[in-house]
C-alpha cells in the first residue's frame, strides 16, 4: 500500500535527505574516494587498451610473410 504512492523521483529525493542530514560530514570524503576510484579505472582502461593495440600490431606483423 505504501510503495504503491512511491514513484522513482520520490525514493531518489528520499535517499538525498538522508544522505544530507546523516552523511553530510562524510560526503567530502566519499566524493575524493569517488574521484580517485574513476582516475585508477580510466588508467586501467587505457593500459588495456594500448595492450590490446599492441597485440594486434604484434599479431599483424607475424601474419604478414617477410619478403627478401
Amino acid at each position: 500500500m505504501f510503495a504503491r504512492g512511491l514513484e522513482g523521483w520520490h525514493i531518489i529525493f528520499i535517499v538525498l535527505v538522508v544522505l544530507i542530514i546523516w552523511g553530510a560530514p562524510k560526503l567530502p570524503g566519499f566524493a575524493k574516494s569517488l574521484g580517485q576510484s574513476m582516475r585508477i579505472f580510466r588508467k586501467e582502461m587505457k593500459q588495456l587498451g594500448d595492450e590490446r593495440a599492441e597485440d594486434k600490431k604484434k599479431s599483424a606483423e607475424k601474419e604478414q610473410p617477410k619478403e627478401d
